[in-house]
């Protein structure tokens, strides 16, 4: 079992930088590969960010070249860097983690990842 902890959410104007973090508690088999997902009531889930335990990344189109995703094993804790906010950025945030990628490949058609947050509000305004 694993317990995911966002925090770092808040309100920043259009351009600006928040870093987000998930402390996560539990085994680590279930946390090789983890990253952020994010909604807006009434819109599709998005994939933000993954990272494996190997520190491969990858990043929805949409905030490539914005924002960052790391890990430090030592603090278990994951981070989102996200620089260059949109107003379109704005929307709960979510932690995830799982042993696989499916969860990744597959949020679009409903997938959930194993373990998730309870999710952090970014709000962006113009």
């Amino acid at each position: 079992q694993l317990q995911l902890e966002e925090s770092g959410g808040g309100s920043v104007q259009s351009g600006g930088s928040l870093r987000l973090s998930c402390v996560v508690n539990g085994h680590s088999y279930y946390s090789a590969v983890m990253g952020w997902w994010r909604q807006v009531p009434g819109k599709e889930r998005e994939g933000v960010a993954y990272i494996d335990s190997a520190g491969d990344t990858g990043y929805g189109d949409s905030v490539k070249g914005r924002f960052t995703i790391s890990r430090d094993s030592a603090k278990n804790t994951m981070y989102l860097q996200m620089d260059s906010l949109k107003p379109e950025d704005t929307a709960m945030y979510y932690c995830a983690a799982d042993a696989t990628y499916s969860w990744w490949r597959l949020l679009h058609a409903g997938a959930v990842p194993r373990f998730q947050g309870q999710g952090t509000q970014v709000t962006v305004s113009s």
